[in-house]
């Protein structure tokens, strides 16, 4: 439900809150999105940044690039480009998981599991900029760090 996945976003009051899902609910009421049709729920609910991301995440998929998702808005456009082509959530690394509550849905819908629980809200990309470096350290690490064999460590000495 709208109030389920509906957040304060960086601090709304309950009133603002509670208008927030009223026009939420009010666009879902007067569009009538197809959620089993990413094209038709972007064209009636989505935006210029989420279709953006959305065609990013596709364009990185087709050329084998991982996408370092941020926010709930990022995992909005995720949802699209999944959507359109599931082969795309090989691709996608969850940077983190925001304070906003539909955040949590998306990467369950996406089966993914965020590489930090920060309690972000703030929606500058901090989550991706803390994210990457994890994803830079497993790769040096992946590509650069001596196995036991190499280092000389897996023979016992007598």
């Amino acid at each position: 439900s709208v109030t389920t996945v509906t957040g304060r976003g960086t601090g709304l009051d309950d009133a603002g809150l509670a208008r927030k899902v009223a026009v939420i609910e009010q666009a879902l009421r007067m569009h009538r999105p197809d959620p089993t049709d990413p094209i038709d729920a972007l064209a009636k609910v989505g935006g210029f940044e989420i279709a953006g991301i959305a065609g990013l995440i596709l364009g990185a998929a087709a050329c084998r690039r991982p996408v370092v998702l941020d926010g709930f808005i990022t995992g909005a456009a995720a949802l699209i480009a999944a959507g359109l082509q599931p082969l795309c959530r090989e691709y996608l690394i969850a940077s983190h998981l925001s304070v906003e509550r539909g955040h949590q849905a998306v990467y369950r819908k996406l089966d993914l599991r965020p590489l930090l629980d920060l309690d972000l809200r703030l929606g500058e990309g901090t989550g991706a900029c803390l994210g990457i470096s994890l994803v830079h350290a497993a790769i040096k690490i992946l590509t650069q760090m001596a196995t036991f064999d190499q280092a000389g460590v897996s023979e016992r000495t007598p």
